[in-house]
């Protein structure tokens, strides 16, 4: 494998240095949590080697939480990230296809790549509203194709499939035999009622998430993928086996705690994730150089400048971080015209929202 970094990694918030911004409007999850609010006891914590699929009770909640899958299907990892890095380097290898969608989460498009595996993207474009289309997955798989790559609600444009979609897509997976993986991140994060886990409806699909966007906790480095293939979840808990052993029982504890309890903490997430969204809404409707498509999922944005506006794009972002210290994702992180920029509307205060989405127009002037 060939690594390089992923440039919205390289050139993220904490890299540039979170005092230097005002207004960061670069996150994709809501605000962090405080270790001290969430009433976590870890009185008596033995700090041994924990269970190597991770911790049977943190397994039996999300599997419950989940839907329609069983606590042996669980595997934990440390973070999404880890979840999606296993998936591929433990399918995929030189000389066999993926069919990835592209703007993406980096890791989904990076981590195939330091593979070195063939690699179809499925592109969404604005003019079609970001909207995942089986007969054009079809049309981009050869008899090599190992693997289909989605993520739904989808990063960075917060958008959705449709159910019956959703399902021609499982379908369309089984049928050519390949394997269907689905970054399931945002899934609890819907402004309408979620569709079924993927894992679910396939013995072939994976699901993916974490408690880093929906819950606001990155520090506690918690995800998981589900699979209710036993094959396939030996070789991913191999590959768990080779690079961490076994995750942090202090980290697994909190998680296991955090979602026992997750009825309480939904209520204010979910006012949280309105209010950001209705603010930018109104905001968006005022401005005349922009365009989107209004997310059905998550707390990230994707609009654009209008192509018929000039725009000195250079100038533009300087200006927005050099003199009005607002951060967001440009388009380039995600492989398209820096036109287009992510605006994370969870992470910041609501004050700090608006004032961050009106320093964006400031510098559009």
């Amino acid at each position: 494998m060939r690594y390089r970094r992923m440039v919205m990694e390289a050139e993220s918030p904490e890299e540039f240095g979170y005092e230097r911004i005002r207004c960061n409007l670069a996150e994709s999850s809501l605000s962090d949590a405080v270790l001290d609010a969430l009433g976590i006891d870890l009185a008596g914590l033995v700090l041994l080697y924990g269970d190597h699929s991770g911790l049977p009770g943190l397994r039996e909640v999300v599997a419950a939480q989940a839907g329609g899958v069983g606590p042996d299907d669980v595997l934990i990892t440390a973070g999404s990230a880890m979840a999606l890095f296993i998936v591929a380097t433990a399918l995929l290898e030189p000389g066999d296809h993926l069919v990835v969608a592209r703007p993406n989460y980096a890791t989904n498009i990076e981590t195939p790549r330091a593979i070195r595996c063939e690699t179809s993207y499925l592109d969404l474009t604005f003019e079609e509203r970001y909207a995942v289309d089986p007969a054009r997955i079809e049309a981009l798989m050869t008899p090599r194709t190992r693997l289909i790559s989605l993520t739904c609600p989808h990063n960075p444009t917060g958008t959705m499939m449709n159910e019956a979609t959703f399902q021609r897509v499982v379908e369309l997976a089984e049928e050519r035999g390949a394997v269907l993986l689905v970054d399931e991140t945002y899934r609890e994060m819907t402004y309408a009622r979620p569709l079924p886990l993927a894992a679910s409806l396939s013995r072939g699909a994976i699901s993916v998430a974490s408690l880093s966007k929906a819950y606001g906790m990155p520090g506690i480095r918690v995800g998981w993928l589900i699979c209710r293939d036993p094959s396939l979840r030996e070789t991913f808990l191999a590959a768990k086996e080779q690079i961490m052993l076994t995750g942090s029982v202090v980290d697994e504890t909190i998680a296991s705690q955090v979602l026992a309890r997750r009825d309480r903490w939904l209520p204010t997430l979910r006012r949280k994730m309105n209010d950001g969204l209705g603010i930018t809404r109104a905001w968006m409707a005022a401005q005349p150089d922009l365009e989107w498509v209004e997310p059905a999922g998550g707390v990230v944005c994707f609009p654009r400048v209008r192509s018929d506006v000039s725009v000195d794009l250079d100038r533009f972002y300087r200006i927005l971080l050099d003199d009005l210290a607002t951060f967001v994702g440009p388009g380039h992180w995600f492989e398209q015209s820096r036109r287009h920029m992510r605006i994370g509307f969870g992470w910041p205060t609501l004050e700090r929202l608006e004032e961050g989405l009106a320093n964006i127009s400031r510098a559009l002037e």
